[in-house]
C-alpha cells in the first residue's frame, strides 16, 4: 500500500486524502503535506483508511516532498471534481 492515496474513513479528518509513507501490521503512516508533513506523520487505523488504487500510480515514497506531496493530492482532488 505504500505510496497510494488514501481516503481517511473516520475521525476527525474524516473525507481527507493523503499519501501512505509506511505501513507496519495495524497501522499506517500518512502525510498531505501540508498539516502532516513527513517529518509528522499521521498514525491511522488501516481499518479506518480507504486505498485509492484507481489512479493507477504509486509514488516513490523514499524521495517525496511535501510540495510533490500536496500536488499529487491536489492533482487527484483536481480530477474528481472534473468527473462530477
Amino acid at each position: 500500500m505504500i505510496g497510494y492515496l488514501a481516503y481517511s474513513l473516520s475521525g476527525h479528518d474524516k473525507d481527507r486524502v493523503y499519501l501512505i509513507i509506511n505501513e507496519d501490521k495495524d497501522f499506517v503512516y500518512l502525510a498531505d503535506g501540508d498539516v502532516r508533513t513527513t517529518d509528522r506523520l499521521k498514525k491511522k487505523n488501516k481499518k479506518h483508511i480507504q486505498v485509492i488504487k484507481k489512479t493507477g500510480r504509486r509514488t516513490e515514497v523514499s524521495s517525496v516532498t511535501n510540495e510533490e506531496i500536496k500536488y499529487q493530492i491536489k492533482q487527484y482532488c483536481k480530477g474528481i471534481q472534473e468527473v462530477k
